[in-house]
């Protein structure tokens, strides 16, 4: 199938047990982890809000946390999220690649910058170099329920179904709210068929 073609470069790599041994076992690193420049407090504050089952503005919760994210703490580095985002949003992904790339030069512990490029790598089918850098997100930042549904939804593209549906539980953990994320983990556990993960 070609697009499982497309991950055999992570796949000689990393076999499928590892690969979500390495994705997952950084995810309890919360305390560990820095979620950008953003305050802690506030973004556990709005975390809470956002699993709140009441909070009907949830969506006002997640941009807030969003905008949390993308502060690098450098409007240097502001401007090359920006520049990569609107490359993105141009559909010139080989730009938004070099902006990113040189964000993350520059700012390795910035996990916006690492997201951004893997969905620049993702939006390019070059799923392999995604699964790279959603890695590192998710290294940084463990809640990054944007990141777990990236890399959910590569493992459905490419036939992994139960890694699918492992990530995308782990994702309506995070953000119970998220209306794709209930479909997916729906639809997957009927064609799972149940099956013990």
């Amino acid at each position: 199938m070609a697009t499982i073609t497309k991950i055999s470069t992570l796949g000689a790599i990393l076999t499928r047990g590892i690969l979500l041994a390495m994705v997952f076992s950084v995810m309890p690193l919360i305390g560990l982890a820095d979620e950008s420049a953003t305050d802690k407090a506030t973004l556990d504050s709005l975390f809470a809000e956002l699993q709140d089952p009441a909070n009907e503005d949830w969506q006002l919760t997640e941009d807030d946390i969003w905008r949390e994210w993308s502060k690098s703490g450098s409007r240097a580095m502001d401007l090359l999220l920006e520049r990569g985002r609107d490359a993105m949003a141009a559909g010139d992904y080989e730009a938004a690649v070099e902006h990113l790339s040189a964000l993350i030069d520059h700012a390795p512990e910035f996990a916006e910058g690492w997201n951004a490029r893997a969905t620049a790598f993702f939006l390019m089918d070059q799923y392999g170099l995604s699964v790279s850098d959603i890695q590192q997100v998710l290294a940084l930042n463990p809640r990054h329920f944007g990141a777990m549904i990236g890399l959910g939804s590569i493992f459905e593209r490419t036939g992994r179904l139960k890694d699918a549906l492992t990530v995308y539980t782990k994702a309506s953990e995070v953000h119970p709210h998220h209306p794709g994320v209930k479909q997916a983990v729906e639809r997957l556990r009927a064609e799972v068929g149940g099956t013990t993960l």
